[in-house]
């Protein structure tokens, strides 16, 4: 089975043994709908969860000292495949787009994505270009002509002068 990052542990909250978790996700009340996670390869059932501004706070089973939450810092939270929500039609997993062809408008392989960049208004495709440098492009309707996973690629409406770096 394959596990999916989902977050680190990264510091305790109070004496009662809960964690505080940053994620990795879109949508924190995910966690909710959670029965266990893995922390690193161990499988931990959820007893509670709460927010605290961004952060997600757990209360794990058999962590109920702060000793307990303590030896947890620093270490990777986990999902297994099996428990992935299914998405609505036309929306993707970062992991199942990492990799795929891109290609132009006339179907010209133009390179690989290399990267799914979330800090900016919208999403930002990294390619790697067939000449290996690399170059952005806005993941909105107007530049993403096709995805398809099942084939494998991406074709894109290129941005004039992007392939002149």
């Amino acid at each position: 089975m394959e596990k999916i990052k989902i977050g680190q542990i990264v510091n305790v909250v109070a004496l009662k043994g809960e964690v505080k978790l940053y994620h990795y996700s879109d949508y924190k009340e995910r966690f909710e709908e959670l029965q266990y996670i893995y922390v690193e390869d161990q499988k931990v059932k959820i007893e509670k969860v709460r927010y605290m501004k961004e952060m997600v706070i757990l209360k794990l089973e058999g962590v109920n000292d702060r000793d307990a939450a303590e030896a947890l810092k620093g270490k990777e939270v986990y999902i297994g495949e099996n428990q992935l929500r299914e998405l609505p039609e036309g929306t993707y997993y970062i992991r199942d787009l990492i990799g795929l062809e891109v290609r132009d408008q006339e179907n010209h392989k133009i390179g690989t994505l290399k990267n799914v960049i979330q800090n900016s208004a919208q999403d930002l495709y990294e390619i790697e270009l067939e000449n290996k440098k690399t170059t952005l492009i806005p993941a909105v309707e107007e530049f993403l002509l096709d995805i398809n996973v099942e084939e494998k690629y991406i074709k894109v409406k290129l941005i004039e002068g992007i392939l002149d770096l």
